[in-house]
């Protein structure tokens, strides 16, 4: 299953300060949009985003995964390039269509999944690759793909979530589906076949799983677009179960001017904290970049809406 590609890669370090009262978007040497947070063993909060390419041509020519991570919150350092289009043997000759990531961590190996098409014809070749690493952010080497059948149009934005138990989940979707099933330990197949999440409503793509008090949260982008371009509202349902089924229980972002919206939910250091990304820099909404504001729980577990802050 492993194709290993040899390549010389030059990876360059930038650490970006900002200050502690505001910081968004924290990283603005280049565009990136999609963000995947997650905190590791070493204690550090490392982030997986997408990255926009500048000038904009369109989605098609996203490529380039970046890592980036902090220790504070307010210093963050950009580990470099870990995958490109290029790297992928199985992939669409033409490159680009590198979407939202994920990345899961188990048994001393990182695993990042990437949606990706393997055809000319894009959407209907959608793949969700995998590449493995023993660094958190460097090393990483392109694999093969998850088997999820032949359903695939329009199904990306892949998302892993690890149970306390250690049970790993894998979720994806688009086109107004959503799909989820365990994986196995070997964290590159499927444990049982996929089903789909019920109770969501109005769901778009961008899913993303976490728990908090023995509660199960499913956040995902909707349909809102009332000016008939792009004004995604990111939403969330809770359940009991990884799998469902699910309770709608409202919006927690509203749109941020993009073109898409797509986020990520995590516990650092006792605050919890919403990732998303908008186009302050830039002015397009297809040319994003990453933010990251702090997340507040009523005490019936419901969401508070996410105050976005800006620093510009």
């Amino acid at each position: 299953m492993t194709t290993r590609i040899f390549s010389t890669v030059i990876i360059l370090f930038a650490v970006i300060q900002f200050s502690a009262a505001q910081n968004n978007p924290f990283v603005r040497h280049l565009y990136t949009a999609d963000p995947s947070a997650h905190v590791w063993e070493d204690g550090r909060l490392y982030v997986y985003a997408s990255h926009d390419i500048d000038p904009p041509k369109g989605c098609d020519r996203m490529d380039q995964y970046h890592v980036f991570s902090t220790d504070d919150m307010v210093t963050w350092t950009d580990h470099g390039e870990i995958l490109r289009a290029s790297q992928v043997p199985w992939g669409r000759p033409e490159g680009g269509f590198m979407w939202a990531p994920d990345c899961a961590y188990k048994d001393g190996n990182y695993y990042f999944y990437f949606p990706h098409p393997s055809g000319t014809e894009w959407n209907k070749t959608w793949k969700v690759g995998i590449a493995t690493s023993k660094k958190p952010a460097g090393d990483f080497t392109a694999q093969g793909y998850l088997d999820l059948g032949n359903d695939n149009y329009a199904m990306i934005d892949p998302c892993v979530f690890m149970d306390d138990d250690g049970q790993a989940y894998f979720y994806y979707g688009g086109g107004g589906r959503c799909a989820g099933a365990k994986l196995k330990d070997n964290m590159i197949e499927l444990a049982e076949p996929l089903t789909f999440m019920e109770g969501l409503k109005d769901f778009h793509e961008a899913t993303w799983v976490f728990k908090r008090n023995g509660i199960y949260y499913l956040t995902y982008s909707d349909n809102y677009r009332p000016n008939g371009r792009g004004a995604n509202r990111l939403n969330y349902a809770t359940s009991k179960n990884p799998l469902g089924p699910w309770t709608y229980r409202g919006i927690y972002l509203d749109p941020t001017d993009c073109d898409t919206s797509h986020g990520s939910v995590v516990e650092y250091k006792g605050q919890w904290y919403a990732f998303y990304h908008n186009s302050i820099l830039s002015g397009r909404g297809n040319l994003r970049s990453i933010c990251a504001d702090k997340l507040y729980f009523n005490p019936d577990g419901s969401i508070q809406k996410v105050v976005q802050t800006l620093d510009e």
